[in-house]
């Protein structure tokens, strides 16, 4: 990996999910030298996903959430470097430079810089009332506007913006939801499934705009939002339309990149001494590089496999992405690709928002989505892990087990 095949420092750049996760690995496999995780938030390191949900409403604090307690840091000397950003790696100098003017020996990087919330580009989006939810800063901001009776629009009906939307509501706001896609989420789980999912919304008491903003205008503390003919009146308005990835420093590094920092299954770059994980990270497979994958398990598993890259050590067995999300005291789940084009098996009922739906492509399932049954999406895992071959009609049939294929899968 080294010109001298010596590994006696690596820093990993980013505190975020897949940067502890490869320190973790790293002391894991027996690395003991030394290791530096860099934070520009001075936070200690914590998971992102509850931000929109328990500890917006403040069912958990920021020390809930952290990814892990401060002493494992000290028990594993992982040094901490939090609150300062890094200006500039150079992999040929072995350096890493931080933005107080100290620089860190680095024989070997990794890179999980992450990204931060992609901008609304209108006229007036600068206003204050405008916020983003990325850190736990931006969290703190929007918790202390969400009070009984404000008027919040959601900017973006995602993930974090269904999330958002369902814990306001919680905290007895009045919520508007805007999108210009319909239904939201269709990509992801199918049509009718988004369909299904995006109702629960209004069932709930939100109010469903269908459009784009093309500009905000201020009104002292209040904004109005214009969509075309429709206005929407609030008070405080959260985006969350997707993140713009941070790849300055691999820019800088010269490092390839395409819309992601390129990859190999070890997460290897274009330099041998550089490696790349979570959100930044963009794999490259024989046909070229991959869409990238922003959910937590990736993060989680590119970390896994930057570290083994780091030690030279075998991939990761790859695993189908996987995602959750709760909104609503509803619990949504998928695993792999979910395509609306596969044969479609259904379990249960689609619009009681109690079902499995499984994607099945020459015999075998290639991905489901699922709301409130985390056994079954356990147990498809599995199944699509290994590719196995399943009666369409057994995954159909509610007195199957689906762990029971799943154990069968792996005797």
């Amino acid at each position: 990996m080294s010109g001298d095949g010596a590994l006696r420092s690596v820093v990993v750049v980013g505190a975020g999910l897949a940067g502890v996760t490869a320190a973790d690995e790293l002391r894991a496999n027996g690395y003991d030298g030394r290791l530096v995780v860099v934070g520009a938030e001075a936070e200690l390191p914590y998971d992102r996903p509850p931000l929109s949900k328990d500890v917006l409403l403040g069912k958990a604090t920021l020390a809930d959430v952290r990814l892990r307690p401060e002493s494992w840091y000290a028990d594993r000397a992982v040094e901490l470097r939090l609150g300062v950003a890094v200006q500039d790696v150079r992999p040929a100098e072995r350096r890493v430079f931080l933005g107080d003017g100290t620089a860190e020996h680095a024989d070997a990087v990794v890179l999980a810089t992450g990204g931060t919330p992609r901008a609304l580009t209108v006229p007036g989006a600068d206003h204050p009332a405008v916020l983003t939810l990325r850190t736990a800063h931006d969290v703190e901001r929007l918790k202390s506007r969400l009070a009984p009776g404000a008027r919040v629009a959601v900017i973006g009906a995602g993930l974090i913006g269904a999330e958002v939307t369902a814990s306001a509501v919680a905290l007895g706001c009045d919520v508007t939801l805007l999108d210009p896609v319909a239904p939201p989420l269709a990509a992801v789980v199918g049509p009718e499934i988004a369909r299904v999912l995006h109702a629960q919304h209004g069932q709930h008491g939100v109010r469903l705009v269908h459009g784009a903003v093309d500009r905000i205008d201020g009104r002292g503390d209040r904004v109005l939002l214009h969509l075309g003919a429709v206005v929407v009146e609030a008070d405080v308005v959260l985006v969350g339309i997707g993140i713009e990835l941070d790849l300055a420093l691999a820019d800088a590094a010269g490092l390839a990149t395409d819309r992601g920092v390129l990859v190999d299954e070890v997460g290897r770059t274009s330099n041998p001494r550089v490696f790349a994980a979570g959100d930044v990270a963009r794999a490259v497979g024989p046909g070229g590089p991959l869409p990238r994958v922003e959910h937590w398990d990736a993060a989680l598993r590119e970390g896994q496999a930057a570290a083994a890259g780091v030690l030279g050590l075998p991939a990761p067995a790859p695993r189908p992405p996987w995602f959750w999300s709760d909104r609503y005291g509803t619990h949504l789940e998928g695993v792999g690709e979910f395509d609306p084009v596969d044969l479609s098996v259904v379990r249960g009922d689609i619009a009681a928002l109690d079902f499995t739906a499984i994607a099945v492509r020459g015999g075998r399932p290639t991905g489901a989505v699922a709301i409130n049954r985390p056994n079954e999406i356990k147990a498809l895992r599995r199944l699509i892990e290994r590719g196995t071959p399943v009666d369409p009609g057994r995954l159909a049939d509610p007195s199957v087990d689906l762990r029971s294929l799943a154990r069968g899968a792996s005797a």
